[in-house]
């Protein structure tokens, strides 16, 4: 499939994978398509930034390639590892057959092709073409973040045994942060760059639309209206436009018409995650958002 030809194509590709974008960001993400640069994409958790991978990657179509990073992650995990136990028995091998004399062709030998592991980023280089998903860079040590600089900038990985390894097909690069941490310029000037926010009113319930058909309009207003009204409360952990989806799908499987407290307060651990928010929403609080909800919504 060819890439889209301009914005709102782009905008109707991540719709037919069950995407609502914004123009600002079906923007973004025409020009890193279009450009072959990597995509930054920041935001808090649960605004939906791994989930543009996902949907390229089925839409284009091409293999999804996902580097989820975590503390202490290295070369290693990430990129190539050379497989230590063939490279023994090979060396073994070749003792036993007599063929272990010339020493130079025995070590180029054992740093052959086949003795290499690939892992994410040199999975994504080679073979099919691939969208590159680094899942959460700010999870990763700074240091880290070097190794990134060569496969941004030239879409290859130097092996020192082996020399460059450089992509046929340069990979639809994605990298999302929730922003726990600053993540160094170099990687942001290699990259266009996009703040993926909290959707706005009319287009979570666009998205409910499209990824909950099942649930009426007018509980799917009162919903995103009660969900808006909890993203301003203050709440440790905001929920995000999944928690807002969960929770729908939740409150039409108990066949619920519209919002009622008491069903609110039975089902908020489908919308938040900690039990101080849950403690602090439920009863009183969640009495007045509902009726707050089905006021806004009424008009």
């Amino acid at each position: 499939m060819s890439l889209p030809a301009d914005v709102p194509a782009t905008q109707r590709l991540l719709a037919e994978g069950g995407y609502v974008a914004d123009r600002q960001l079906a923007t973004t993400v025409h020009l890193a398509l279009r450009m072959g640069r990597p995509l930054f994409l920041e935001g808090e958790p649960g605004t939906g930034k791994t989930e543009i991978a996902k949907v390229l990657a089925a839409q284009l179509p091409r293999r999804l390639v996902r580097l989820q990073c975590y503390d202490g992650m290295d070369l290693a995990s990430a990129a190539y590892e050379w497989n230590h136990a063939r490279q023994l028995m090979a060396i073994r091998l070749a003792e036993a057959s007599g063929e272990a004399g010339d020493r130079a062709a025995l070590e180029a030998g054992i740093y052959d092709r086949r003795f290499l592991q690939a892992r994410p980023l040199l999975d994504a280089l080679e073979g099919a073409p691939a969208v590159l998903l680094i899942d959460e860079l700010d999870r990763a040590d700074e240091p880290f973040e070097a190794f990134l600089l060569e496969i941004l900038a030239d879409f290859q990985i130097s092996i020192p045994e082996l020399g460059p390894v450089k992509a046929a097909t340069p990979p639809v690069v994605i990298i999302t942060s929730n922003r726990t941490r600053e993540v160094h310029d170099a990687i942001r000037r290699r990259c266009l760059y996009h703040w993926v926010d909290y959707p706005d009113a009319a287009r979570e319930r666009a998205i409910l639309k499209l990824r909950a058909p099942q649930v009426s309009e007018a509980l799917s207003a009162q919903v995103v209206s009660f969900v808006q009204a909890v993203r301003n409360a203050d709440t440790f952990k905001p929920p995000g436009v999944a928690e807002t989806i969960d929770w729908a799908a939740a409150l039409s499987a108990l066949d619920a018409r519209e919002l009622e407290p008491a069903l609110v307060d039975e089902t908020l651990g489908a919308l938040l995650k900690y039990q101080d928010d849950i403690a602090k929403i439920r009863g009183a609080e969640a009495a007045r958002l509902v009726a707050e909800a089905k006021q806004a919504t009424a008009a």
